[in-house]
């Protein structure tokens, strides 16, 4: 019996080169970044492909054996203390490929650490090596310079690429924590920092706001979506390459039905491609997308639990492309109160990251939320919330 092959689309983890849609211009904007040591910021909303970005361009600078990428990942990070310790260990894999080399830069470049160094035995061997990272946290000067200074030994070139940034921002007396980072790593010549994260709004005040220290830190990269017709040629390939058929007019409206975000695009082409025996159709596409909103139906209602009846106003508003929600006609027709809570409405949907404000315009941030909205939760109610 023949193997069926494996389903070609990819979402909820990083994209791999044969699943990396486009960002050809973005590539190629951050690989110079990197290779010129230029700290650069990547914004953008959840599940647009950040990771995928940087994991992408990694791949592409791998046989330049002047410049190593660290790949750090501050998602669990609670506290300074938790920043050292991913810090350093992800500086140390990064650098180091044997044990004993481990040993030798730990007391070289941690003296005031005094660190101990471990590996495990077995197949899987694994290097680690503790700290007191509390104690460090009152002397971090060799942990923040470490990349810095193995560089500077090494005689290489090293990106640090952290991951979910925006954890910082939760640290008790963050903006003093901030301000130590930048003034060690702004002097550092031989290393840059590619940070990012998922939390748009608060990367967007770390580094826009010109009372925080990480203000103009280096490149910002804004990452838009990709556009449609990248998405339908892509959608139509790879159903091609699994022996199934999909015009790349269908591949545009898949695409569009999830108006183009990079996560759900891959997802509900997906479901499409599993629904195929031969040829893609419209009904096909249109019942994957129906059976997705209804799986995440329960989330869908668990937000909307979660929110107040202005709130919900507020996002009924937006659907109807309202424009002037602060007007008295739109207050009274949504049930808003006064034109002050607009704004504190505004402020806690995008501090959720459900809403993404730009000027005048408001934009539900997940598509199929807010399609679910529009066809599910307010078409059961007549009256406006």
């Amino acid at each position: 019996m023949a193997t069926k092959p494996a389903a070609p689309f990819v979402f909820g983890r990083v994209a791999d080169k044969a699943n990396f849609v486009d960002r050809d211009a973005e590539r190629q904007r951050l690989a110079d970044n990197f290779r010129s040591l230029t700290n650069t910021a990547i914004i953008s909303p959840r599940r647009w492909g950040k990771s995928s970005l940087v994991r992408r361009v990694a791949d592409d600078l791998a046989d330049d054996k002047s410049l190593r990428l660290c790949l750090i990942d501050m998602y669990d990070v609670r506290s300074e203390a938790d920043f050292y310790s991913h810090l350093a260990d992800g500086v140390m894999r990064a650098t180091m490929t044997k044990w004993d080399e481990w040993v030798e830069a730990t007391h070289r470049f941690l003296t005031q650490l005094r660190p101990t160094v471990s590996i495990s035995p077995g197949p899987m061997q694994s290097v680690s090596f503790d700290v007191d990272w509390q104690q460090a946290a009152l002397n971090p000067d060799e942990v923040l310079d470490l990349a810095q200074n193995i560089a500077a030994d090494k005689r290489i070139k090293l990106v640090i690429c952290v991951d979910e940034f925006q954890c910082i921002a939760g640290f008790p007396d963050a903006v003093a924590f901030q301000r130590k980072l930048r003034s060690h790593w702004q002097n550092h010549s031989r290393v840059c920092y590619c940070l990012y994260g998922s939390r748009r709004h608060m990367l967007v005040d770390i580094f826009s706001n010109p009372d925080l220290p990480f203000y103009r830190f280096g490149d910002v990269l804004v990452l838009g979506k990709i556009d449609n017709a990248i998405w339908g040629d892509f959608i139509s390939r790879r159903f091609t390459e699994t022996g199934k058929t999909c015009t790349s007019e269908l591949g545009r409206r898949i695409a569009a039905l999830v108006d183009n975000h990079s996560y759900y695009v891959q997802q509900l082409a997906q479901q499409t491609w599993f629904r195929t025996t031969s040829i893609a159709t419209d009904a096909i596409a249109d019942a994957a997308l129906a059976d997705l909103t209804s799986q995440l139906s329960l989330v869908f209602t668990t937000i909307t639990d979660s929110l107040t009846s202005r709130q919900l106003g507020f996002l009924r508003a937006a659907i109807d492309g309202e424009p002037a929600p602060s007007s008295q006609r739109a207050l009274r027709t949504y049930g808003l109160g006064t034109s002050a809570n607009v704004t504190r409405i505004k402020e806690a949907l995008v501090n959720r990251e459900i809403i993404d404000v730009n000027g005048t315009a408001t934009e539900i941030l997940d598509p199929l939320f807010k399609n679910w909205l529009a066809t599910t939760y307010f078409a059961r109610r007549p009256g406006v919330a």
